[in-house]
């Protein structure tokens, strides 16, 4: 199997990471990475305890940028953000392409907003029961409506803020486990239609991601196979990242994943350069 060992999704301690930077650089380079980028938690404009607080948005810039220069002989380093999109409640992603030299964003939705009461159903976090309490809470229980929320918000996100890269594309399904609803009902597979076709007409990188397999709240990686095969069938670009909080955790489910998307038929990864993006055949 052919591939280059890199990470584009990897969060530090400007955000919910667990280290520094420079951690994470020296265990890439120990690993035998070729590039590795960071992409910490966009600020956001309310209060919380994952995001870049706004006063340290340009440290995280700086310290990146400082990074990329000191190792440039040694590694590929990369200044991203994962950036959320919940309308009103996030800046629009021009907000940091202006602040900052990025070289890309990650688009990701990790809480759905109700988009009659405007309150949020947050769908990451390891815990099932804050999930389940939350699609009560927020939707009243109401499955579809909250899931089709999460999928609006996506292509709303896709249409108006223009990320790179998708992140963790179906991570709804994380904390269902087949109890609320199942990926082959027609009325789900329909809105996975629906936004691969967007991801297309607007040219997007479709991340891979491997962490609820490693972190145990997953069987699947996001997406599942089923849409991975599908994406690659309409020319989509896919990505493969571990979506790293630690440095212990760059190759999470790294090798196993590479294993899993090649019996399933995938023929290439995409990776990210100093020229711009690139794809690698995987046999």
């Amino acid at each position: 199997m052919n591939s280059i060992l890199a990470n584009y999704h990897t969060h530090n301690f400007f955000c919910d990471g667990k280290e520094a930077p420079l951690a994470y650089v020296k265990k890439a380079i120990e690993l035998g990475f070729k590039a590795l980028g960071f992409s910490s938690h966009a600020p956001v404009l309310f209060e919380n305890d994952y995001s870049i607080p706004e006063e340290k948005f340009q440290d995280y810039c700086r310290e990146i940028e400082h990074l990329k220069a000191l190792y440039i002989n040694q590694i590929d380093l990369f200044l991203g953000l994962e950036a959320d999109f919940i309308p009103n409640k996030t800046h629009d992603f021009s907000y940091f392409r202006k602040a900052c030299p990025l070289d890309y964003i990650i688009g990701s939705v990790h809480l759905v907003a109700n988009p009659i009461s405007n309150e949020i159903w947050f769908i990451d976090g390891g815990l099932q029961e804050k999930w389940d309490k939350g699609l009560e809470l927020v939707f009243g229980g109401d499955i579809k409506a909250g899931v089709k929320a999460f999928y609006y918000q996506t292509n709303q996100m896709i249409e108006e803020q223009k990320p790179e890269i998708l992140g963790h594309f179906d991570k709804i399904k994380m904390h269902n486990k087949n109890r609320f609803f199942t990926q082959e009902e027609p009325w789900y597979q329909q809105l996975v239609k629906e936004s691969l076709q967007l991801i297309k007409e607007k040219g997007l990188v479709l991340e891979i991601n491997t962490r609820g397999l490693y972190k145990g709240r997953c069987k699947e990686l996001f997406p599942s196979i089923p849409i991975i095969q599908k994406a690659q069938e309409m020319g989509i670009p896919l990505m493969l990242n571990t979506d790293a909080h630690h440095p212990d955790e760059l190759l999470g489910y790294y090798s196993e994943a590479l294993n899993l998307i090649q019996k399933a038929g995938i023929k290439a990864l995409w990776h990210f350069s100093k020229k711009g993006w690139f794809s690698i055949p995987l046999y």
